[in-house]
């Protein structure tokens, strides 16, 4: 059944290209630097949400502005996050989830290796780095030394601390929690946390090798969309390039690959009302980009207000989130929100009188980000299912496009 996706457009703040890291070479978890912090003007917070589920907050207090955080009690240390209670703007930078903070060892991004995550242990909340893949071990960084209802403070373990990720010299949104493998190891007394071992520190240079991608039509799309981190592969060293893609993992692609354009701050309100779902619960894995795109760029559902998030997809419509997505970036990056032809479209034997008829046919000559089935023939098959590779493949093209536009509207510009 078709989704219906009415476009709704976003409010967020407009974002400047020249925020942007220039797209037109490709930027390797390796090449970031990485900028000091005032260890006291940063906090990571173990924020409640769900049923005694939490999940990881940073504040960065920016100096001489209103206090965005205030602290009291002891083990664990409770946080009052001023912040909800203003507009924080220009006074504290925050980082909600994995597109704004990572783990960093001996100068090496681990954010495509490695998750950060709140558990519950021994009585309190530790935070770990949990492996992406099969291969490397845990990580503990710290915990709240204690558990009380509400905020709680993560105290970082000895030889971990604050940073920020910088490019080319400039200091960039994204929070680093790291440290060097000897302080963590050895050079730090009565250190409580596992060592980090040579075994565990990913060589983040190093490009997917999936085994089951060898020779596939969009290996190297496959591997520029790992790279930039909205795709990963499985446990099992495979990307599964044939299987079908839901709604929910669409939107969880989606929402990360517009997050490597602009900061995407998944705990920001709506500015309207929204019903939510019926069948996503809040605590549901998805549930915040669901709400967060729904919001901000997508309206997806039925009639009877359901999702149906594990339904599979189809290729029209992922081109149709596609448009809309580009005509949501080109908004936030103050370009045209017209989606302007930039080679000839293809002309599909098979698409005529399909609702998405004139969607593939305008996204073909956009970038060529429609494309027929293995990228052969004239064939687009719009109700088949969506697939792993090809939906890769289609958000690296989308990003690039729009990048590539914005770079074109800067030189212009300049001029």
């Amino acid at each position: 059944m078709k989704i219906n996706l009415p476009l709704r457009l976003a409010t967020l703040a407009t974002v400047t290209f020249s925020s942007l890291i220039p797209f037109n070479t490709p930027v390797k978890a390796s090449t970031f630097e990485e900028q000091a912090l005032n260890q006291e003007g940063v906090i990571a917070i173990a924020r409640p949400y769900g049923q005694n589920k939490y999940d990881l907050l940073i504040i960065e207090q920016i100096p001489d502005k209103q206090a965005c955080w205030a602290e009291s009690g002891s083990n664990p240390v409770l946080v009052e996050p001023l912040l909800l209670n203003f507009d924080f703007t220009g006074i504290c930078r925050r980082a909600t989830d994995s597109n704004g903070y990572s783990i960093r060892v001996d100068g090496n991004d681990l954010g495509l290796d490695y998750l950060l995550r709140l558990v519950p242990r021994g009585g309190e909340l530790v935070l770990v780095g949990t492996p992406r893949s099969g291969n490397y071990t845990e990580i503990v960084l710290g915990s709240t030394k204690g558990l009380a209802s509400g905020f709680m403070k993560v105290i970082l373990n000895p030889g971990w601390q604050f940073s920020k990720r910088a490019y080319q010299g400039k200091t960039l949104g994204h929070f680093y929690i790291s440290g060097s493998q000897a302080a963590i190891a050895g050079d730090v007394a009565a250190i409580s946390t596992p060592s980090v071992t040579a075994t565990s520190v990913v060589n983040t240079t190093a490009t997917a090798n999936f085994q089951d991608i060898t020779d596939n039509t969009y290996k190297t799309e496959i591997e520029k969309a790992v790279a930039m981190g909205f795709v990963s592969g499985f446990e099992d060293n495979t990307f599964r390039p044939q299987e079908a893609v839901t709604r929910e993992q669409l939107i969880s692609m989606a929402v990360d690959a517009i997050g490597t354009v602009y900061k995407v701050d998944l705990a920001a309100q709506p500015q309207r009302d929204m019903i939510p779902f019926k069948d996503v619960d809040s605590d549901r894995w998805s549930a915040k980009k669901i709400k967060w795109a729904q919001w901000n760029f997508l309206n997806i559902g039925n009639p009877n207000n359901t999702l149906q998030p594990t339904e599979s997809i189809t290729r029209a419509e992922l081109i149709d989130t596609m448009r809309r997505m580009t005509i949501h970036l080109k908004n936030q990056l103050n370009l045209p929100r017209e989606i302007q032809q930039t080679q000839e479209p293809v002309q599909f034997s098979d698409i005529s009188g399909s609702w998405a008829q004139t969607v593939i046919t305008q996204m073909s000559g956009y970038c060529g980000i429609a494309t027929p089935v293995n990228e052969a023939g004239t064939q687009f098959n719009p109700d088949g299912k969506a697939t792993r590779d090809y939906t890769a493949a289609v958000l690296q093209r989308t990003i690039e496009c729009v990048k590539s536009e914005a770079q074109q509207a800067s030189k212009t510009t300049e001029k």
